[in-house]
């Protein structure tokens, strides 16, 4: 992942963009979740990610998720809190697509 992808999809160390694939997913999730966004959700974990401006360490490559980094932990646990696989739409399968 590159921090250009992050940048552009509106997350930035200024925050969330307006109008953007940011907002637009950290409404949903709100809206899913009751109101709130959750700490290590999509939009929380891309949000840092863009606050900090590296994205290198993280693990969510091109080539997929690099084994042993924050990406295969988070992966790991989404699949065990959901019975074995990652859902369409959490954290993981987000954050790897941007």
């Amino acid at each position: 992942m590159s921090d250009q992808n992050v940048r552009n999809a509106g997350f930035t160390p200024s925050g969330i963009t307006g109008g953007s694939l940011a907002s637009s997913l950290m409404s949903q999730e709100a809206r899913a979740s009751g109101g709130g966004v959750p700490s290590g959700g999509p939009t929380s974990t891309l949000q840092e990610m863009g606050a900090r401006g590296t994205t290198h360490s993280s693990g969510y490559t091109s080539s997929g998720i690099s084994g042993g980094s924050r990406a295969s932990d988070t992966m790991s646990k989404e699949a065990t809190a959901h019975g074995g696989g990652v859902p369409r739409g959490g954290t993981t399968s987000t954050v790897q697509s941007i």
